[in-house]
């Protein structure tokens, strides 16, 4: 499988895993979709132990096919991982990373990754989400409104998020809002860490 927007954006969040990610980290992808981000990521940080997770069984088969390709040791086969789980096949990591994927899931995924999370993230641990958000209740570009607006026709549990939700759903579960980061094309990363 191939993903247009993840050959768009992994060239620009790669440099902010480069300086966010401790060395030697172990990172848990949650919804990692067809694997691209994975086998970039660790093509680029070999210092990296990466463990891909999907809840689609078609995506799991791309990921395996995306890592044989690649020839990289440091990606782990993918596990089947359901966000809102209370039980995650995963049982410690440094971070955790979740691109596309909060808008692509109904809202109560959003507290069940930050509970997910604060199981198997020590203090001070990472929680790396990208993606469009809402600030303030408004889009910040007719674009995002348009794809809001695709995306409910999917399913009408999806949406683009607002950020300060998905803020305080993140500092129930012990997580505070480190660093917004503008992206192209009118996405943002989100650094949050983990408190307590």
């Amino acid at each position: 499988m191939f993903s247009p927007s993840t050959e768009r954006n992994r060239v620009h969040i790669l440099p902010i895993l480069q300086r966010v990610l401790p060395d030697e980290a172990s990172v848990l992808e949650v919804g990692s979709g067809t694997g691209e981000h994975a086998v970039y990521f660790c093509a680029h940080m070999p210092w990296l132990h990466w463990q891909p997770t999907e809840g689609d069984p078609a995506a799991i088969d791309s990921i395996v096919a995306w890592i044989a390709h690649s020839g990289l040791v440091n990606i782990e086969a993918p596990l089947e991982l359901e966000l809102n789980s209370e039980t995650w096949p995963v049982k410690q990591a440094d971070a955790v990373m979740a691109i596309n994927v909060l808008h692509y899931s109904p809202w109560p995924s959003t507290a069940a990754l930050f509970r997910g999370a604060a199981r198997v993230l020590p203090k001070g641990g990472i929680v790396y989400c990208y993606g469009p958000y809402r600030r303030n209740g408004t889009h910040t570009a007719p674009s995002n409104a348009a794809f809001d607006e695709w995306l409910h026709g999917i399913d009408p549990r999806f949406g683009v998020r607002d950020l300060e939700a998905v803020e305080a759903a993140a500092r129930e579960h012990g997580f505070r809002l480190d660093e917004i980061i503008e992206m192209p094309v009118n996405n943002f990363s989100l650094i949050f860490r983990r408190e307590a």
